[in-house]
């Protein structure tokens, strides 16, 4: 009965915590403080006043932790950018999550080497370790709200890109520091082969999962986002195996299975959703229970820590992101908010359990550093992002929520396919009778949603800006279509 008790209170206490963890998305609506950023404090002054919290919490268990929240992170990451949006800014996502990734590091290297004294070595694997910025801290933020413009694209899939980087960097330097110096080719090569591989590995996961997702039916709707996600742990498992980025390969796995029909897609989607901002809170609340923050005062690491986190945000990521993204068609504003927009998250944390479990040089210090750096990025650039964007102009969207769903269930895949389209202000189509425009054969509208309800599409209805028109058709949508009332979006994905 004691075995039953014990274990009781211990459900009791994480359940409790992981609700409080929900509501405080809630909170983070009205005062404009990131929820990852009250994770961690919350979770570092619990250890603090109650130690037996992080106890039973090793090193190793927060790196297990952080690989298995950043593999279901990027998968959804991976899924939620998707092939199509990624493809159009493969320029600006490549060179800021390859190139960028390796000047972040260099210019922090520099600074922890002459600022901080490290050596050459351990300065580098903490340099790396703050290069990658966070998907998951991102969308967070964000919240409810859609950034306007490809900005919004290019920072979300920077992090699904630079984290893989800037892991495979920084294990490929551990391993430089462990077998020691004249081997620093062996490392290039390392890297290579991770990033290689990864991608090979990313391309066939994600196409053996699609085979599967299309062609292997389950017994039951719920087997299906499971089925997802056991996918995603045997790609990055095999890649890892075969001595590639285990990581890099579940965010190609994901970007090419989002834009592709499947049955039970939208539920997939959800779940897997659902299941990242669980593994965002997760891995921030066990960096927090492992840092002693009377420590972290009496050793001064807190001013190395606050002192790196604005040298990375005003100086270094302004320094290496405005020359990579100076032939990008954006505008000036635009890419002030993608440097700006650069957060760091559960990667460094991740990064930090690395260089703890291989016995670097000052790793402990390491880990302190990051704590504050994660700290700093999630709570001032993080809290200030909205304001950024408002005096940059930078379009911002409030994202409402449908709790309702209509939709309709078939055994098979459909020929056509539903697209939705919303009316715009200035569009073609606003003003006019459904029997005045023109859509062109095998196409029709199946529904209208006007306020937010139904209405049936009699020829008379004129349509009205912010109209949601979904028509059915039989290929995608057509550029006259788009023209006629605005960006389109798949919305048939069973």
């Amino acid at each position: 009965m004691d075995e039953v008790l014990e274990f009781g209170r211990i459900v009791l206490v994480v359940a409790a915590g992981s609700s409080l963890a929900v509501l405080s998305s809630k909170f983070s609506e009205r005062i404009p403080i990131p929820a990852p950023a009250l994770f961690l404090l919350a979770a570092a002054l619990a250890s603090d006043l109650v130690p037996s919290l992080s106890e039973h919490l090793s090193t190793r268990d927060v790196e297990r932790i952080g690989v298995v929240a950043l593999i279901v992170i990027l998968f959804d990451g991976g899924m939620i950018v998707g092939w199509r949006r990624f493809r159009g800014s493969l320029l600006p996502i490549a060179s800021l999550g390859v190139l960028g990734t390796f000047g972040t590091a260099a210019a922090m290297a520099v600074f922890a080497h002459y600022l901080l004294d490290f050596s050459w070595t351990t300065a580098g694997i903490l340099g790396a370790a703050l290069a990658p910025t966070d998907p998951a801290v991102m969308f967070s933020v964000l919240g409810n709200r859609e950034i306007g413009g490809r900005s919004g694209t290019i920072l979300e899939s920077e992090s699904g890109v630079n984290d893989p980087v800037g892991i495979a960097l920084v294990l490929a330097l551990i391993e430089l520091e462990q077998v020691g110096e004249g081997t620093p080719l062996a490392a290039v090569a390392e890297f290579c082969l991770a990033m290689g591989v990864g991608i090979v590995a990313g391309v066939a996961g994600g196409a053996g999962l699609l085979f599967l997702m299309r062609r292997v039916s389950l017994p039951g709707e719920g087997l299906y986002p499971i089925r997802t996600l056991a996918a995603a742990g045997v790609i990055y498992g095999a890649a890892t195996l075969a001595h590639g980025s285990g990581f890099l390969a579940v965010f190609v796995a994901g970007l090419l299975i989002a834009d592709e029909r499947t049955p039970f897609k939208r539920e997939i989607e959800r779940f897997h959703t659902s299941l990242a901002s669980l593994a965002e809170i997760v891995v921030f609340v066990a960096l927090g229970l492992t840092i002693d923050l009377t420590n972290l005062m009496e050793d001064l690491a807190w001013l190395d820590g606050l002192m790196l986190a604005a040298l990375l945000a005003f100086v270094a990521r302004p320094l290496v992101a405005a020359p990579l993204l100076a032939p990008v068609r954006l505008r000036a504003q635009e890419k002030l908010f993608v440097i700006w927009g650069g957060l760091r998250g559960a990667v460094p944390i991740l990064l930090a359990t690395f260089a703890l479990l291989a016995g670097v040089d000052d790793a402990e210090r390491i880990y302190d550093i990051v704590f504050v750096v994660v700290a700093f990025s999630v709570l001032v650039q993080g809290s200030s992002l909205f304001f950024v964007a408002g005096r940059l102009g930078i379009p911002m969207k409030p994202v409402e929520p449908e709790p309702w769903d209509l939709s309709i269930r078939l055994r098979e895949e459909p020929e056509r396919q539903l697209e939705r389209f919303v009316v715009k202000p200035g569009a073609p189509a606003r003003g006019k009778a459904i029997r005045d425009v023109s859509l062109g054969g095998d196409v029709w509208i199946s529904l209208i949603v006007h306020d937010g309800e139904p209405v049936q599409p009699r020829g008379s209805y004129v349509f009205q800006p912010g109209d949601e028109v979904l028509i059915l058709l039989e290929h995608g949508a057509t550029p006259e279509l788009r023209r006629l009332f605005g960006p389109g979006r798949g919305v048939a994905e069973e």
